[in-house]
């Protein structure tokens, strides 16, 4: 049975790849179709279509705009590593599909830049509504960490990263970015690009100072403006300007979230509508913003930790919320940690107990005594009668067998009277509890 592995959504479309790494689109989706007679226009498909081009190799990764396509496949049928090849295919207005021209395409076309031949391999790649980008590392590494960040397409809000407002037809290098460092992770927003690199630094180029923030936002004069080159973004944070241990950068249409500490954090910026950036405000941030995730309890909301701004005023509270923040955390965490500890003895202990009783380890619900249940302590003369009661006639005539084999078999004249002491006066402590 076919099992869907990965998922994007852009525009008005919807990508799946499924196990066997073929592509599934719906949506309003640029598909060969005989109504069009050779001319382009989006195809409204209602259920998931395959990409048949496709068959026979695999799709690993795929992105897509407002109305363009770009994904890796596979050169031969498996993929094998670094044999990945770039494909693209849609709208192509503002040369977002990295073809040299602006001419759409209904059929997925190879970008020559990143053929079968290429030097560099393709290993992530995103889309903006008109723009894309990639990350690459050289198929040949040298001693050095090196990967690049490239885009194409619309750029005249500076989302291309390439000191200009111009537009890019073909695959083009951020080369304000430092050289040898790697790249984990890109993503685009409707107009602003962000990437992280695996040493905790965020980069962030577009609309409005990189944030993606739309013109009207509440920025001072001399504050406004698009970014047309990678901005550092400080993380304002215990680590200082760098975060810790990054996973992935993701960008909503006019915001930015980012996973790092191995995927025990996330910090937000960007536009605030509707409580987006997960800080319990709608005010927009434009300063990363920690994310308590997940929520403990009512005396970490966010209320209490950053407020934003760019003022040295506001970044000082930010950083003295977040470090308290992060002490109270830390002390929760090891309160959770002895807690842990203490329930795993008990659980053990319970477990001893109950397989000294009963002749085997606790092992679910079931096997909590009656009695326990109902009267919050443990009868063991009332568990003992209903256990005398539930049992087979058969199986106590057994085990009566069983000890007077057993008795028979004791040689020692003493210890035979010895268990017949302790068996009476078992007996008759029985008697008396009734």
């Amino acid at each position: 049975m076919s099992q869907i592995c990965s998922v994007k959504a852009g525009g008005m479309m919807s990508l799946a790849i499924d196990n066997a790494g073929a592509l599934w689109m719906s949506g309003n989706c640029p598909l060969p179709d005989s109504s069009t007679e050779g001319g382009f226009s989006l195809v409204s498909s209602f259920t998931p279509s395959p990409v048949w081009d496709f068959h026979g190799h695999t799709v690993v990764k795929v992105a897509c705009g407002s109305e363009h396509v770009v994904a890796l496949v596979s050169a031969g049928e498996t993929y094998k590593g670094e044999d990945l090849v770039c494909y693209s295919w849609g709208a192509n207005n503002d040369g977002q599909l990295g073809l040299g021209d602006r001419e759409s395409r209904l059929r997925p076309k190879i970008i020559e830049t990143f053929n079968q031949d290429s030097p560099w391999a393709v290993y992530e790649v995103a889309c903006g509504s008109f723009h894309t980008a990639l990350l690459t590392h050289r198929k040949r590494p040298n001693d050095r960490l090196e990967s690049m960040c490239w885009t194409f397409g619309l750029g005249e809000n500076g989302q291309l990263g390439h000191g200009t407002t111009q537009s890019a037809l073909v695959p083009e290098q951020v080369k304000e970015l430092p050289q040898y460092v790697y790249l984990v992770s890109v993503d685009c927003g409707l107009f602003h690009t962000s990437v992280v690199s695996s040493a905790g630094d965020v980069w962030s180029w577009g609309m409005e100072k990189g944030l993606g923030l739309c013109p009207n936002a509440s920025l001072t004069r001399n504050e406004a403006g698009d970014a047309i080159s990678p901005i550092l973004i400080s993380g304002n944070g215990p680590h200082g300007p760098k975060f810790q241990d990054p996973v992935q950068v993701a960008c909503g249409a006019a915001h930015t979230v980012l996973v790092t500490d191995d995927g025990y954090k996330l910090w937000s910026w960007g536009r605030g509508r509707s409580g987006v950036l997960g800080t319990g405000k709608t005010i927009d941030f434009f300063a990363p913003a920690i994310v308590l995730w997940p929520p403990l309890t009512e005396e970490f909301k966010q209320d209490e930790l950053n407020t934003g701004g760019l003022d040295d005023e506001i970044k000082a509270k930010d950083l003295e919320g977040a470090e308290e923040r992060d002490e109270k955390l830390s002390s929760a965490m090891e309160e959770m940690k002895l807690l842990q500890s203490k329930l795993s003895v008990m659980e053990r202990y319970a477990s001893i107990l109950h397989g000294s009783i009963f002749g085997k380890p606790f092992a679910a619900e079931q096997d909590i005594p009656i009695s326990l249940k109902d009267m919050g302590f443990f009868d063991i003369t009332k568990e003992w009668e209903n256990m005398l009661e539930s049992a087979d006639r058969s199986k106590l005539v057994r085990l009566e067998r069983f000890y007077r084999n057993m008795l028979a078999g004791v040689k020692d004249k003493l210890m035979k009277r010895r268990i017949q002491e302790i068996v009476n006066e078992c007996l008759h402590s029985s008697t008396i509890g009734k």
